[in-house]
């Protein structure tokens, strides 16, 4: 099983349609492979007009018996900073008892966890079993409802099992039954309509970034809990987590406090947490001395269980239009959103 997860990590199947998808296509051949291997000789790539490659394989049900659908994807997030890694992303690296590499984690072990199970019960299965891996989870699943359509038939199951979550710790197994939801958005602060000099100009007009900055401080209040009318939250969770676990788990610095209050899987559970995850702005190796006209933000919001999405939406929108900073020109454009 780890030569198989290591085979797929070197395939970097970034879904982003910046990067090259003839990796998504072989990752979802490799995949479709290994279910052939493991006894689901159906396993096939679909997809629908305008999607990534996705793999459906199936194991009959005996008469009777219910059918169990297994969910993973074989897509990844690109691999960022590559100077920030200690080790080349696409190429699996074993350090201490953990295997490091792009994908290693999220998703492609929930592919072949989904794998080893079949062969370890092969022959024993007692179940129908289908397998669905997608290939366009990590870019929103931009055409997930129009696959369910499409091939509906191929898809039914009584029950889904999903390979894509958390344990509760290591060693310690956990089942998730909800997630909260996503949406993002761009936030585009325009300040004026060409750059100009800051010796000359600076002062009396405030650069782009600086009043982005200033809205994106908006989001949170003095506790660092999203500041953003109009979100809901859940229920406290019945379990909680301590604090220093969470904070050695996340590779929290010394001396950072923890945002927001309360329990700390009410924070990460069922409660709404918005970030920047992307800016556009002048770059420190290639700054001049000029006041940058324009700056933008890439939002994202989770969204507490049994929120509506598109209602999360539209508050975050009405927040950004109502603090723009100094009367300037804000641009909410929706990049994804995604049910709890």
């Amino acid at each position: 099983m780890r030569s198989d997860l290591e085979a797929l990590v070197r395939i970097p199947s970034v879904s982003n349609r910046e990067f090259d998808q003839a990796f998504v296509e072989q990752s979802a051949e490799a995949v479709a492979a290994l279910l052939r291997g493991a006894g689901l000789e159906d396993a096939t790539v679909l997809r629908v007009p305008g999607g990534a490659p996705a793999v459906v394989g199936h194991h009959a049900a005996p008469t009777g018996a219910p059918t169990v659908l297994l969910y993973a994807h074989h897509d990844v997030q690109p691999a960022g900073e590559v100077g920030e890694w200690q080790t080349a992303p696409f190429e699996p690296t074993v350090r201490g008892d953990r295997l490091f590499g792009r994908g290693a984690a999220d998703d492609k072990a929930g592919v072949v966890a989904h794998v080893g199970a079949l062969r370890a019960l092969a022959g024993e299965l007692g179940v129908g079993v289908t397998v669905f891996v997608e290939g366009e989870e990590e870019v929103g699943s931009p055409t997930f409802l129009e696959f369910l359509r499409t091939h509906r038939e191929a898809l039914a199951a009584d029950v889904v099992v999903v390979a894509d979550a958390t344990n509760w710790k290591v060693g310690v197994p956990g089942l998730t039954t909800s997630l909260r939801g996503l949406v993002s958005a761009v936030v585009d602060v325009a300040v004026l309509d060409h750059p100009i000099h800051s010796g000359m100009y600076g002062g009396p007009v405030l650069d782009a970034p600086t009043l982005l900055a200033r809205l994106i401080a908006t989001l949170h209040d003095d506790e660092g809990a999203v500041a953003v009318a109009g979100l809901v939250q859940g229920p406290d969770p019945v379990v909680d987590d301590d604090e220093d676990t969470f904070r050695a788990d996340a590779g929290v610095l010394d001396g950072v406090r923890l945002a927001g209050s309360g329990p700390i899987t009410a924070r990460l559970w069922t409660r709404p947490a918005l970030g920047v995850i992307g800016l556009d702005a002048p770059r420190v190796a290639t700054a001049s001395n000029t006041i940058a006209p324009r700056a933008s933000a890439l939002l994202s919001l989770r969204v507490a269980p049994g929120q509506d999405p598109d209602a999360a939406l539209a508050a975050l929108e009405r927040h950004v239009r109502e603090q723009a900073p100094f009367g300037a020109p804000v641009t909410f454009t929706t990049v994804d959103r995604g049910r709890a």
